[in-house]
């Protein structure tokens, strides 16, 4: 027993370390400008970006599905996109949903600059909720939730029906710099957070994981 507790100390010493080169690993073998671009023009809108281990993350689950058809659920700037394009098959079309019409411009730009067809993306301006009812049943590969966090199970509710059997969701920032597993009083976003994971978590349809990636990515394979 003092030697597993030695261990512990040891681990928990490195992990800091460990999670700084699992965020960077994986990330050199694309060609970071339309990236590095794109993470610009978010810090200008007073955005944050998926981070590089995050991204990684996408690219491994887009690829591991096959993705022919992804559901963006927030464009942003382009980022996260970016790592899923990188990930789909070749001729694989993203549907990328954001209420402001300006950002996906700039995420327009950051795909033809790093090297994507325009055909590769859909565009569609518009609150999610009023969008995403609008998309095909089972139509899609996997859906990617970066948006309202106060509508986090709303997004989990439409991606159920847009997803396929082994399709996957993620959402992204479910650790919300650490306050979801705080015990003080938090916002009402974070509670909802906190009912998203649960409702994952419990969910008979549904196969989770969570990954310490960037701000938290909550993954979850739907059942056949």
């Amino acid at each position: 027993m003092r030697q597993l507790r030695g261990q512990e100390r040891a681990i928990t010493g490195n992990r800091q370390t460990s999670w700084a080169f699992a965020e960077a690993y994986g990330v050199e073998h694309i060609d970071d400008t339309a990236l590095r671009w794109a993470r610009e023009r978010a810090r200008e809108a007073g955005l944050r970006s998926v981070s590089s281990g995050t991204g990684a993350a996408l690219r491994l689950l887009a690829a591991t599905a096959d993705a022919k058809a992804v559901a963006e659920i927030g464009t942003g700037t382009g980022v996260s996109g970016i790592h899923l394009l990188h990930g789909m098959r070749p001729d694989g079309v993203l549907t990328t949903v954001d209420l402001q019409p300006e950002r996906q411009q700039l995420a327009r730009q950051a795909f033809r600059a790093a090297g994507f067809t325009g055909n590769r993306a859909r565009f569609i301006p518009g609150r999610a909720l009023d969008v995403l009812p609008r998309l095909a049943d089972g139509g899609y590969d996997l859906v990617f939730c970066d948006a309202d966090r106060s509508e986090c199970l709303e997004y989990l509710a439409e991606s159920l029906r847009l997803l396929r059997p082994g399709g996957l969701v993620c959402f992204e920032g479910v650790f919300a710099d650490g306050r979801t597993v705080e015990s003080a009083a938090q916002p009402a976003e974070v509670l909802r957070l906190r009912e998203l994971l649960r409702a994952v978590r419990e969910s008979t349809s549904l196969q989770p994981s969570l990954l310490p990636v960037g701000d938290g990515l909550l993954c979850a394979v739907k059942r056949p």
